[in-house]
């Protein structure tokens, strides 16, 4: 037997990962480049040390006060009468969609979700040893909703992946497709990923507001992106009781730390300021998009904190001329095209001079 006695799929797998590099600007893995302030940072310290003397002891195994304030603040953020027994948060999103996948897929079960769309859907799947079915977008990267509908009847997945915007593309799905896929779905859950449900448009609602109609959907969010907290690991959902009680079967002993819990906790008391600049990078987003278009690039439509454009016959080669100027962006989605993550006005700057120079040497 081969050393160590690795499961055999998971032979040759390189571990998944943005690349980390120490450059000037670093505009790919669509973190909020405002930091929380020196108020609400002393604030969240402060928090931090009141749990540091208790430390001793586990933490709330239920994080009571965590989920009450989490419901509150999505009843702000396009839902409405979400209680806290609604309410489900763990180590990033990314815990709480494997912990989903542990709960309803497993062996003889599917899940499935329609490309391009976020690289870590199939490692879930793969990780929580369920069958991975992919669907295809169209060109403009929206959904044809009566082939992803004939898809779902035909595979019957126990779980269905619905990033909303979609990463990397920024594409969101109107309501009207959500609820489709909800019928369709039977009793599979349809969970609707909102990492960046913050930033999206005038006029683009959260999937939130389809919770009271469809008992099997479930929305997802994380502290990662618009609450500039990438760092603190806090990702949650909101889904019918029964979908969160059912999660409570899978998740590790105690996995939410006391400290995680008091940093989320302080966060969401100054949820204005940190969501403070919100706006400011939609409209730096919307700014980004016109000026690529501008270079005669083509732009995906974006409801996120970033923009997917190409399309380039050598894009890595145009990944490493930004990169060579000191400007790390990501190498990702369809052939071709590259994404970069909205940073502050110098930051956005520094990339369409890197930009214009790498397109004019090509």
């Amino acid at each position: 037997m081969t050393w160590p006695p690795l499961r055999e799929e998971l032979r040759g797998i390189e571990p998944y990962g943005a690349p980390q590099l120490d450059v000037p600007v670093q505009l790919n893995v669509n973190e909020n480049p405002y930091g929380p302030s020196a108020e609400v940072a002393a604030d969240i310290a402060r928090a931090v040390g009141e749990a540091a003397v208790s430390l001793n002891r586990y933490p709330d195994r239920e994080f009571v006060d965590l989920r009450e304030q989490l419901a509150a603040y999505l009843n702000t953020s396009g839902g409405s009468g979400i209680t806290p027994d609604m309410v489900w948060a763990a180590n990033g999103s990314n815990e709480v969609l494997l912990q989903l996948l542990q709960a309803f897929g497993g062996p003889g079960r599917s899940a499935l979700s329609f490309a391009p769309t976020y690289s870590m859907y199939p490692e879930y799947a793969r990780n929580a040893m369920t069958q991975w079915v992919v669907g295809h977008r169209e060109s403009d990267f929206s959904l044809d909703l009566d082939a992803a509908r004939a898809l779902i009847l035909q595979t019957r997945p126990s779980v269905i992946l619905l990033p909303s915007p979609n990463n990397p593309t920024g594409t969101a799905l109107p309501p009207e497709a959500i609820s489709m896929l909800c019928e369709a779905a039977g009793d599979g859950l349809v969970v609707v990923d909102e990492a960046y449900g913050e930033f999206r448009r005038a006029g683009t609602p959260s999937a939130l507001e389809l919770l009271p109609k469809h008992r099997n959907l479930v929305v997802s969010r994380t502290m990662s992106k618009a609450f500039a907290l990438a760092g603190a690991r806090l990702g949650y959902l909101a889904a019918a009781p029964e979908i969160c009680d059912a999660i409570r079967i899978v998740r590790l002993p105690y996995h939410l730390s006391a400290v995680t819990q008091a940093t989320a906790l302080a966060a969401l008391r100054h949820a204005p300021e940190l969501l403070g600049k919100v706006e400011d990078l939609r409209a730096e987003r919307d700014e980004t998009v016109a000026w690529l278009r501008e270079q005669g690039l083509t732009v995906a439509d974006s409801d996120a904190n970033f923009a997917l454009f190409g399309t380039f016959a050598d894009r890595h080669g145009v990944w490493q001329g930004l990169l060579d100027h000191g400007v790390l962006i990501r190498e990702t989605g369809p052939d071709g095209w590259l994404r970069v993550s909205i940073g502050t006005p110098d930051e956005m700057a520094a990339f369409k001079n890197a930009l214009t120079k790498v397109m004019e040497d090509q």
